[in-house]
């Protein structure tokens, strides 16, 4: 097996990693072409297999990217209906307290609808355990989103379930 097959196989996954570390403890001509193609130093022929390919993969910048949702807890004014919202605390206030709408401002690096600024909809409530949870859709990009209600979202609750006609019972 050359290098370059070797590298691009270690990228598949742990469980390969771990296997062609293996591979590379067993054959000590190999590890040192992936030490010298990766330009590790020569100390490196006497790691473990599996630690030269993780170094020779250098995707420790790669690791450092946010890749889910980042929500924003920060005080803010409903573009739709004008009520001052606060800080949700433990539970991040992602959506108007009053009429239940939110902006879609989530931070995904590469996303398209990343921070897209447009108002998100309530279009969906369902019970999941005890919780609520309210179903969007962004008028400007159509990212859905999901979140839990929050304890104080009730007059809102009772207002959308009456108008989706969702049996919403007491809270």
């Amino acid at each position: 097996m050359d290098v370059d097959t070797l590298l691009a196989k270690a990228r598949e996954g742990r469980r390969a990693l771990k296997r062609l570390g293996l591979v590379l403890d067993a054959d000590a001509a190999l590890k040192a072409a992936v030490v010298r193609q990766a330009g590790l130093p020569d100390a490196a022929s006497d790691w473990a297999g599996k630690r030269v390919l993780r170094r020779a993969l250098d995707r420790s910048d790669a690791a450092q990217i946010r890749r889910n949702p980042i929500r924003r807890d920060e005080p803010f004014v409903c573009e739709d209906c004008g009520f001052e919202n606060s800080r949700g605390g433990a539970q991040v206030r992602d959506h108007c307290a009053r009429c239940l709408a939110s902006l879609h401002v989530d931070v995904v690096p590469g996303d398209r609808s990343s921070s897209c600024g447009g108002l998100l909809q309530a279009e969906g409530l369902e019970k999941l355990g005890d919780d609520w949870v309210i179903g969007y859709r962004c008028r400007r990009c159509g990212h859905r989103h999901r979140c839990r209600a929050h304890p104080d979202d009730t007059d809102a609750l009772l207002e959308m379930s009456r108008r989706l006609g969702v049996s919403k019972g007491a809270q």
